[in-house]
């Protein structure tokens, strides 16, 4: 049953059943293929962490480097932590209420709170345990494949992002070789082999092969160890993680928690300890983990990383496989038909180069550095070296950077993606809850602001500055209602969303309803979400001045709210107390702060803002996204609004490259070359996007280094790069899709298979400036909603029903599991 309406009025629709099928759209392609367009290479020597190949299978991650004289591959993994936590001073914290008492009894004369020498001291002392240089991601070692330069010649290396092999081409006695290198998405291995031009094994040129421990491993660690008994074909070394700090480890006995790996090589060719003629003309011995390759007729080697609890990691090799040719090939077999699988959920088709380049680029990152069945990454995934991958511990932080990366998850159809996110949710859910009760005295669970993938038995940041920051609770629960619109799989919903989204919505009710957040104080009968912090601004002030009401918390609040209510509905709960309450909150909820600028009115991150702040991130947009309340089909006066707002909006670099552009594309007003410039300023040689400093006037000043972040890791936040060239080819956040709202006309594009909220896939082609096709299919059986893209009506095919509708926006129910043909009619 077909039924088009537009805003006011319901289109009479022309039924015709025809035998013939009109065609639809011909985005479908084969993205396998496509990524294949787009290798990352280099064509020179990549000595730099940097530089290097960056492969994974989404546990496993491997950094591919080239000397001159060796190939060297760095190894991390997103289950691989320093698991000690510091959690000091839990009876000198207090509660939330008696801090409050204190902070509200400080002069609102004083310039900062810092100024106060109980509130400094206090404020110190709650940091004291995220000061430590622990927990943290931990290094896995490294492979070291060495060659005599006389003879062997490294010229560059070559990045296939279709299916993850990395070929580093070589030229030996005057002849081409390759090295092919790629990561099992199998199992927690990295093969290589040597061939000639036609593909043929070639004989080893390398005359040495090392292993190494990371060189920053902390000296009260247990040293790593070297097993006694090898086969002659092998090397291996193992390193425990102590699960105490070290006024309470013991290294001899150690403890039933501590955890550990080992890293192993394999290769088809015997291995013997040679010596060699140092830069003293002395005979030299071999390094304990380094040994000679004796003559083979081609060369093949596994690499093994093995990690757990450190009673289930044996002393020896394990079970690495001994290397040949037909177990390289089937691996490669095997890992190849993951990623033409991964590839053909999802596709882009741009006039546009570059930005389909950054499309493929950033979705084959995720997909080396997030699985399911995980640790969820943190600030920097699975790759690590020395102090690389351990600022600010590498956790999670929550808001924002944790939850970035899996943004692109939705639309772009790998939503399986997004449950390494979800698990750790519930990971965080009994520190929360726990918090919310001793802490605040409240119902529900306060999320954190930073967090980890360790036990943890208080908040790692109690600090009340960023530790007070209301919006993280929202926040962190955000993203599993949307793991639900995106797929409408009411088990996930019922099983594993709706418990922490009450959680968060019991937390916030409570919190709204203290009576320090109502009355007569306030001048009005709202609920107030007071105190809070705006996000990376302000921090707590004296007098509270710049902490109440902030927009992010109100949006996501509300976003919260409404997403409970739905899904209340839905799951057919018994919840009325607290419905009502979010019902009422919502009836009595406080405006959102604006101020005046040169420009007009605009929204600003918390009352009494001036309009030139220059923030940290986009907090002035935060109603178009993450809130996704005002966007292209908001009302003329919000809309105007929101272009001001934007064109207002000074930000000074580090977290905005998705964030901002995100929110621009959504009201339509990204200017994808300005989005380009910005993305080749932080893109580093591997391909992967850094953050980057962007002006002066907030935190930074003259004599910052602009690239003071991109030394930090590999900054897995910005591999969500995608969905802002999603939102640019379809958005459908508030439930009715709209095609191409940011594409420029005089650009073709087609995309396959995107994900739309409710379940929908929908493939659609634009050019010469037009929509030509579209085709979507409904997984769920969700009604459809469609912005119509031709005024002079549409046709619509289901099965061998067809349909001629016009007007703004289509409506039609749908059945799971059906194929909508929309064309133009002429």
């Amino acid at each position: 049953m077909f039924s088009y309406k537009n805003k006011r009025v319901v289109i009479n629709v022309l039924f015709v059943f025809a035998f013939l099928i009109t065609p639809g759209c011909s985005s479908a392609f084969d993205s396998f293929e496509r990524a294949k367009l787009h290798p990352i290479a280099a064509n020179h020597a990549c000595v730099d962490f940097f530089e290097g190949a960056l492969l994974g299978n989404g546990g496993m991650g491997a950094v591919v480097t080239t000397r001159p004289d060796a190939v060297v591959i760095y190894f991390g993994h997103n289950n691989v932590w320093d698991i000690r936590v510091a959690e000091d001073n839990q009876e000198k914290i207090g509660t939330f209420q008696e801090i409050f008492e204190k902070v509200k009894a400080i002069s609102e004369e004083l310039p900062s709170l810092n100024d106060d020498p109980w509130y400094n001291q206090y404020r110190t002392m709650t940091r004291e345990n995220y000061a430590k240089p622990y927990p943290r991601p931990f290094p896995c070692g490294s492979v070291l494949l060495g060659f005599d330069r006389r003879e062997v010649r490294l010229l560059g290396h070559r990045l296939d992002v279709s299916n993850g092999l990395c070929e580093i081409a070589l030229r030996v006695g005057g002849r081409p070789a390759t090295l092919q290198v790629f990561a099992d998405m199998t199992a927690d291995r990295l093969w290589f082999q040597l061939i000639d031009e036609f593909g043929d094994l070639l004989p080893s040129c390398f005359e040495r092969i090392r292993l190494f421990a990371d060189p920053k491993t902390p000296e009260e660690f247990p040293r790593y160890t070297i097993p006694e008994s090898l086969p002659d074909d092998a090397l291996s070394f193992r390193q425990t993680l102590p699960a105490l700090e070290p006024d309470e480890y013991d290294k001899e006995k150690g403890d039933p928690n501590d955890r550990a790996f080992h890293l192993s090589i394999r290769l088809n060719a015997k291995l013997e300890r040679g010596e060699r003629i140092n830069w003293e003309g002395l005979p030299q011995a071999m390094e304990a983990m380094e040994r000679a390759l004796l003559p083979q007729e081609g060369l093949v080697g596994c690499i093994q990383l093995d990690e757990g609890l450190s009673a289930d990691i044996d002393e020896g090799l394990g079970d690495v496989p001994k290397p040949t040719g037909w177990r390289f090939h089937e691996a490669r077999r095997q890992s190849d038909e993951i990623w033409k699988a991964y590839w053909n959920r999802s596709g882009v088709a741009l006039e546009d180069e570059f930005l389909e380049r950054v499309w493929y680029w950033n979705l084959y990152f995720i997909n080396c550095s997030v699985r399911d069945g995980v640790t969820c990454p943190g600030l920097f995934a699975n790759w690590s070296l020395g102090d690389i991958g351990t600022a600010w511990h590498g956790d999670y932080h929550m808001n924002y950077n944790t939850q970035q990366p899996f943004w692109a998850t939705f639309s772009s159809n790998h939503v399986e993606k997004n449950l390494p996110y979800v698990d750790l949710v519930d990971h965080l859910l009994p520190v929360s809850r726990k918090w919310a009760k001793d802490y605040y005295g409240l119902r529900g669970s306060y999320f954190p602001h930073s967090a980890y993938p360790t036990q943890m038995n208080m908040m790692p940041y109690p600090v009340p500055t960023w530790g007070w920051e209301i919006c993280e609770t929202p926040w962190t629960v955000q993203g599993l209602w949307w793991h639900y619109l995106y797929t409408m799989d009411e088990s996930f919903l019922r099983e594993r969303a709706f418990t922490p989204i009450r959680e968060a919505v019991l937390f916030l009710v409570d919190y709204m309803k203290r009576p320090e957040a109502r009355g007569e104080r306030w001048g009005d009968d709202k609920y107030h979400i007071f105190p809070t912090v705006p996000p990376e601004l302000y921090g707590l002030k004296p007098g509270f001045q710049y902490n109440y009401d902030c927009l992010v918390d109100l949006t996501l609040t509300k976003f919260i709210f409404k997403a409970y209510l739905q899904a209340v509905d839905v799951l057919n709960q018994d919840d009325a107390e607290l419905v009502s309450d979010v019902n009422e909150i919502l009836e009595h909820f406080p405006d959102y702060p604006t101020a005046e600028s040169k420009r007009g009115a605009v929204f600003v991150s918390v009352p009494g803002e001036r309009s030139d702040v220059v923030y940290n991130v986009p907090n002035s947009l935060m109603t178009v996204f993450p809130g996704e309340e005002h966007g292209l089909h908001s009302p003329a006066e919000i809309y105007d609004m929101l272009k001001v707002t934007y064109r207002n909006t000074r930000i000074e670099g580090g977290n905005e490259l998705v964030f901002l552009n995100l929110q621009a594309a959504r009201i339509g007003l990204l200017d994808l070359e300005e989005f380009k410039r910005q993305i080749r300023y932080c893109m580093l040689p591997n391909g992967s996007c850094t953050d980057m400093v962007l002006q002066v006037h907030g935190r930074y000043n003259d004599y910052t280094n602009y690239a003071f972040m991109e030394r930090m890791g590999i900054w897995f936040e910005n591999f969500a790069l995608p969905v802002v060239i999603n939102e640019c080819l379809m958005q459908s956040y508030n439930g009715v899709i709209r095609l191409f709202p940011n594409w420029p006309e005089e650009k073709d594009a087609r995309f396959y298979s995107l994900r739309a909220a409710g379940a929908f896939l929908v493939s659609a082609e634009y050019e010469g400036g037009a929509v030509q096709g579209i085709e979507i299919e409904s997984e769920a059986g969700a009604p459809l909603r469609l912005i119509n893209p031709w005024p002079q009506g549409a046709r619509i095919v289901v099965g061998q029903r067809e349909a001629i509708a016009t007007g703004e926006i289509m409506e039609q129910k749908t059945e799971a599991g059906e194929t909508i043909r929309i064309t133009p009619f002429k």
